[in-house]
C-alpha cells in the first residue's frame, strides 16, 4: 500500500525542508515546488492527498492555486501558509475554498493535526449518511430530526452542506429561531471527516458571564473556590471534532477577546494553568441576530466577526418552503405517534392541512412540532382537526408560546400567558382573573401580553434586572425569558 503523497509549495528553502522532514516522519511521501509553475507541473503528472501552499510565491499568489485546485474535478484539500498576523489572507483563502491554513512560524503540532484531518477527507465513511435523511437522537428532551425537505431551497441548502463538510473553514449559520440551525451544524459534522469525533453544542446565551472562561477552556484544580479537580472545557471536549457556538451574538465583549485568541492560536489555556495546549476544533457559529448590525452597534467585535463569518450558511424560514410541509408533518407525527395514547397511525383532516398551509409559522419547524404535539393530545380517533391545532390568528398571529423554547417542548406547570409564577406574590397570578361582572377584553392576546409583561417586570425588579435570576424565579430558561422580553419590548431602562 503506497503512502499518501503531499505537495509542498513554498519559495523558502528552509521552510520546505522543515515541512518535508515533518511530513516524512509521519510516513508520507512529499514533493516540493518553489513556484506556481512548478506546482502546476507536479499536479499535471501526480495525484496528491493534500497540498500545502504559501500565499506569496515568485510568480504569483497561492490563492490562484487554491482556486484552480478547488474548481477542478478532483477533490484535493489544499491548505495555505500565511505570514504571521496576516489573518485577512487566511480568510480570503478559506472563502476561496481552502481546506485550512497555517501561520508562520509553522507549529509542527498544528501541522500534524491539520494533515491528519485532511487525509481523512479521502477516506469513504463506513456508514455514509445524507443530510436529508431523517435521523433520531436520544438527548433527554426528545429526538431531534435531521433537516428534511425536497423543496428547491432545501436542495440548494443540502448541496452547500455537502460542500462545507469537506472544509475546515468556520461557518456562520444564520436563520430565524426554530429554523434548524443546530441540525444544519450536525449535518455538516456528520458528513465531514470529523464525523467519528465529538460534536459539542454550546448555548452562549445560557452561561453566566463569570463562568464562561472556565466553561470554554476548562480549569485546573485549586484555580478558584470550588475547583476540586481538573476539568476540561468545551474546546477540549470537542477536540478533533466540531464545536457549535449557538447564539454567539450573546457573548460578552470580554469573552469575545479570549475566544478570538483561541481561534487564532488554536491553543487554549485552562483557568489556573501557566501553559497553553493545542486544540483541533472545527468551529460553527449560529445566531438568529444580524451579526453585522451587532458589529456596527459595538456589541460584537469586528475581528471576531470576520473570523467566524468566513462562510455564511443561511437557513430559509418554513414559510418560504411550504412545499416541504407534508414531509415535515409526516416525520414529526411518525415520531410523536410512538408516545401517543391511541394506537395506530395519526392523520390530518384535509381542512387541518389547509390551515397549516396558510399559516405563517413565526416559530418555524420548532413551532410546527409543538403545534402537532399539542394537536395529537386533543385528536380523536387518530384524526387531527382544525380545532385541535389551536392556531392563533392564522398567518398573522404571534408565535405560539413554544416558539421561545429551546429545542424541547413546553414546560409543565406554566401559568398565565405561559409563565410559571413560582416565588412571586399571589397578586401576580390574581391579575389574570377578570373582576366579577366585568366585560371581556376586546383582545385576549393583548390582555395576556399585558399580564405577562407585568409578571416579567416584577421578576426583573425583584432581581435588580439580573435576567438569569429572573428566569430562575419565573421557572423558565434564560433563552425563554430573553425571547419574551424581545417580543414584549421590555428593556433595561423600563
Amino acid at each position: 500500500m503506497t503512502s499518501p503523497r503531499i505537495l509542498v509549495v513554498d519559495d523558502e528553502a528552509h521552510l520546505r525542508e522543515l515541512l518535508e522532514i515533518a511530513l516524512v516522519k509521519m510516513g508520507l511521501d512529499v514533493d516540493s515546488a518553489d513556484s506556481l509553475a512548478a506546482a502546476r507541473s507536479h499536479l499535471a503528472s501526480n495525484d496528491y492527498a493534500l497540498i500545502l501552499s504559501d500565499m506569496r510565491l515568485p510568480d504569483g499568489l497561492g490563492i490562484e492555486l487554491v482556486r484552480e485546485v478547488t474548481s477542478g474535478d478532483k477533490v484535493i484539500p489544499i491548505a495555505v501558509i500565511t505570514a504571521y498576523g496576516s489573518a485577512d489572507n487566511a480568510v480570503v483563502a478559506l472563502k476561496a475554498g481552502a481546506f485550512d491554513y497555517l501561520s508562520k512560524p509553522v507549529a509542527l503540532d498544528q501541522l500534524r493535526l491539520m494533515v491528519q484531518s485532511a487525509l481523512r477527507i479521502g477516506k469513504p465513511a463506513e456508514n455514509p449518511r445524507q443530510p436529508g435523511d431523517v435521523k433520531t437522537r436520544g438527548n433527554g428532551s426528545g429526538n431531534a430530526l435531521r433537516l428534511i425537505g425536497q423543496s428547491a431551497a432545501m436542495q440548494e441548502l443540502r448541496t452547500q452542506i455537502v460542500r462545507l463538510a469537506r472544509s475546515m473553514a468556520p461557518v456562520a449559520i444564520t436563520g430565524e429561531s426554530g429554523s434548524g440551525k443546530e441540525l444544519a451544524a450536525r449535518d455538516i459534522h456528520a458528513l465531514s471527516p470529523r464525523a467519528d469525533k465529538p460534536f459539542v453544542a454550546v448555548n452562549c446565551g445560557a452561561i453566566p458571564e463569570a463562568l464562561m472562561e472556565a466553561e470554554f477552556f476548562g480549569y485546573r484544580k485549586g484555580a478558584f473556590t470550588g475547583a476540586a479537580d481538573d476539568r476540561e472545557g468545551f474546546f477540549q471536549a470537542a477536540n478533533g471534532g466540531t464545536l457549535l457556538l449557538d447564539e454567539v451574538a450573546d457573548l460578552p465583549l470580554a469573552m469575545q477577546v479570549k475566544l478570538l485568541r483561541a481561534i487564532q492560536e488554536r491553543r487554549v489555556r485552562k483557568v489556573g494553568a501557566t501553559v497553553e495546549e493545542p486544540v483541533d476544533v472545527r468551529l460553527i457559529s449560529a445566531t438568529h441576530q444580524n451579526l453585522a448590525e451587532c458589529v456596527e452597534s459595538g456589541r460584537f467585535r469586528q475581528d471576531l466577526y470576520y473570523r467566524l463569518n468566513v462562510i455564511e450558511l443561511k437557513l430559509p424560514p418554513l414559510r418560504e418552503r411550504l412545499d416541504d410541509l407534508g414531509l415535515l408533518i409526516g416525520a414529526v407525527l411518525a415520531r410523536l405517534s410512538v408516545f401517543a395514547p391511541q394506537a395506530g397511525p395519526v392523520t390530518l383532516a384535509p381542512a387541518a392541512m389547509d390551515a397549516l398551509c396558510t399559516y405563517a409559522f413565526p416559530g418555524n419547524v420548532r413551532e410546527l412540532e409543538n403545534i402537532l404535539e399539542r394537536a395529537l393530545a386533543f385528536a380523536n380517533d387518530g384524526v387531527i382537526e382544525v380545532a385541535d391545532l389551536g392556531l392563533k390568528g392564522g398567518g398573522n398571529s404571534r408565535a405560539l408560546e413554544a416558539q421561545s423554547l429551546d429545542d424541547g417542548y413546553p414546560d409543565a406547570g406554566v401559568g398565565v400567558a405561559g409563565i410559571a409564577v413560582v416565588g412571586l406574590e399571589p397578586v401576580a397570578v390574581a391579575a389574570a382573573a377578570l373582576p366579577g361582572g366585568a366585560e371581556l377584553p376586546p383582545s385576549l392576546p393583548d390582555y395576556l401580553d399585558d399580564i405577562e409583561r407585568d409578571v416579567i417586570r416584577r421578576a426583573l425588579t425583584r432581581t435588580h434586572f439580573n435576567r438569569t435570576k429572573a428566569a430562575d424565579l419565573l421557572g423558565i430558561s434564560f433563552r425563554q425569558l430573553r425571547y419574551r422580553m424581545q417580543r414584549l419590548s421590555i428593556h433595561e431602562q423600563d
